[in-house]
């Protein structure tokens, strides 16, 4: 009889344990469920269809994986770029990888190019599908025509983290916040902004796991994580509040660069050094500076799809951050112009530093807003374009000679005591008569301060950008529109919650304005290439319907090469009512669609290509 109870008991102790860690399993491992709006979420499963909307979820949640790198051929070769590489890699220790599972939910490997010797294109429906592999290298190049000047580089994951738990002893952990786990999912380090909590006693070199604070709704403030940054986590169940919103979000394990207190004391630096991550994918910080550059496959294809010739001028709208602004430039050969322009001052410094790294002289940078883009037209012919493209600051001492001032002058400018707001003859009085205006007792205490603590990013030898007025009409071959939008198509996204049916109708409204300056500025004969690095239709298909209904001359040309897939055909209606009308019979198979649940593991894009005939006088 006791042996039947030892012999039940037995069981009984098998199956908790098995249970036990059949949840702990669960708890500690990256299986997040992404959050939408539920018309948001109502209306993409109109259009997409509820399992094919479920799988693009899914798909957003993790990281492509692979590295997707544009090598410069004005300065260097793909074979010489991936000899370099397979260097680096080795010596950093990442050269040995495992493939990635697709993110479609199947167990096949993520498809993404193949070398001509070991791999074959089909075109079906005109689309591009990669085979698969025979040997799987770590670093490749691709192989669709056109594009050989591409190379991957395989990333590894998802993987199975042992964190070393056990009952009663719990783990130290540190929480992140989602962006900054978006971040280490694409193989960033953990760096001290974006640390949100952490374990007590935590000191430098201690293990700890990772995981993210995603936000929760809160019908006081919206949505928010819930705790302040610094809260102390207990690793109970029992004592902390937030341990279940935690389970499935675990990104891996690290080793900590700081003790607690110097994590929450820091203002900046590395505070944990991944060791251990769900997803292995590279990093690419300064390495080749100049030579490669790290860009999604879309967008290069969006910078193709432009088909820009030497000697053109072509206008980027929204250049930042300059991928598709150099990668024009290079298809140009570095003969033409290109003219990038953003309205962040910083962005178009960016824009700038990046074009010198890689040699290109072609490239003209203005600070301009794209819906500002087309200048007024009350200039004559004579000075029309003088005046719309060099356009002037109305900042006083935004001149970089006003920055040369000397120490003397410097003194002069503090001298807030000498009442009647005198300054000091000489240099200052001599400028003053130059820029012809008036300078007030605050633009002088404001350029003291300036010379006190030292030059900053924007005020430093060449860190001032040229304003723009915007440019006369049909004054480019060709005209890029990669439109700010809801980015719901980036990878990896952990919340989208945030985005209502009202607001990306809003995004879509406000890209129809941009669309409205590119069709003027772009000359008959021109070209006009549109791309969102999202899946939403109301600002993809709804826009090429705006397009092609108010503009009579405008007509959809085929791109090259063509990877994506096809366009959304028909109409939807949305909650309110309001129907929106995406494409009609035809015209699905000219723009191009990058679904990020297909074997391209790509991020979500989409790419339309317009032909502009004669313009209506």
């Amino acid at each position: 009889m006791n042996r039947g109870w030892d012999l039940v008991r037995s069981i009984r102790r098998s199956f908790s344990t098995a249970l036990n860690k059949m949840e702990q399993c669960e708890r500690y491992s990256y299986n997040p469920t992404l959050r939408w709006n539920p018309h948001v979420e109502e209306y993409f499963i109109k259009a997409y269809g509820a399992e094919h909307f479920s799988r693009i979820s899914k798909a957003l949640t993790r990281p492509s994986c692979y590295s997707c790198i544009r090598v410069n051929t004005l300065k260097t070769t793909s074979d010489a770029a991936i000899e370099k590489l397979v260097a680096i890699l080795a010596e950093s220790g990442f050269g040995n990888t495992t493939d990635c599972t697709s993110t479609n939910g199947s167990n096949d490997t993520a498809e993404v190019d193949v070398r001509e010797e070991n791999g074959t294109f089909s075109k079906e429906s005109d689309v591009y599908h990669l085979s698969e592999r025979k040997h799987r290298e770590p670093i490749y190049k691709c192989q669709i025509p056109g594009l050989e000047y591409i190379v991957f580089v395989r990333g590894s994951g998802p993987h199975t983290i042992e964190y070393g738990d056990a009952p009663g002893k719990p783990l130290k952990e540190v929480i992140v916040s989602r962006k900054c786990a978006e971040a280490v999912l694409r193989g960033a380090q953990v760096f001290v902004p974006g640390v949100l909590a952490c374990s007590a006693h935590v000191e430098k070199g201690d293990t700890v796991a990772v995981s993210v604070a995603v936000e929760q709704s809160s019908l006081e403030s919206g949505w928010g994580v819930g705790f302040t940054r610094g809260t102390v986590l207990q690793g109970l169940q029992t004592a902390d509040p937030h341990y279940v919103e935690r389970n499935g979000l675990y990104i891996g394990q690290g080793m900590t660069m700081m003790s607690r207190a110097g994590i929450f004391r820091a203002l900046e630096g590395t505070a944990i050094e991944m060791t251990n991550r769900v997803y292995s994918l590279p990093s690419f910080h300064d390495v080749l500076e100049g030579e490669i550059f790290l860009q999604n496959l879309p967008s290069i294809v969006a910078a193709h799809a432009l088909d820009p010739h030497r000697g053109e001028r072509v206008l980027d709208m929204c250049a930042a951050p300059g991928g598709k602004t150099t990668a024009i430039a290079i298809l140009m050969k570095d003969e033409g112009e290109v003219v990038a322009v953003d309205r962040s001052h910083n962005k178009v410094l960016d824009i700038e530093k990046l074009a010198a790294e890689m040699g290109l002289k072609c490239i003209t940078t203005y600070r301009l807003d794209a819906l500002k883009a087309v200048c007024k037209r009350n200039q004559s012919a004579d000075n029309a374009t003088e005046y719309c493209s060099k356009g002037k600051s109305d900042i006083t001492f935004a001149s970089s000679n006003t920055l040369k001032l000397s120490a003397k002058d410097a003194e002069c400018f503090t001298m807030e005591e000498s009442d009647a707001g005198l300054t000091c003859e000489g240099d200052i009085a001599n400028k003053k008569a130059n820029q012809r205006s008036y300078v007030s007792k605050a633009d002088i205490r404001k350029n003291a301060r300036r010379l006190r603590n030292g030059p900053g990013r924007n005020h430093c030898m060449g860190g001032r950008v040229e304003n723009s007025k915007g440019f006369p009409p049909n004054s480019f071959d060709r005209v890029l529109l990669d439109a700010p939008c809801s980015a719901l198509g980036l990878r990896p996204r952990l919340f989208a919650a945030e985005e209502t049916v009202e607001s990306l109708r809003n995004h879509g409204k406000y890209q129809r304005r941009m669309f409205d300056q590119a069709v003027q500025l772009v000359r008959p004969g021109g070209v006009i290439v549109y791309s969102t690095c999202t899946i939403n239709p109301g600002e993809n298909e709804a826009l090429v319907r705006y397009a092609l209904d108010t503009y009579k001359f405008l007509s959809l040309a085929p791109q090259h090469p063509r990877i994506g897939g096809p366009g959304l055909i028909g109409q939807c209606e949305l909650y309110d009512g309001l129907v929106e009308e995406w494409l009609r019979p035809g015209e699905e198979t000219l723009v191009q669609r990058f679904d990020p649940s297909s074997p391209l593991d790509t991020i979500g894009f989409f790419i339309a290509k317009f032909n502009v005939g004669q313009k209506d006088t």
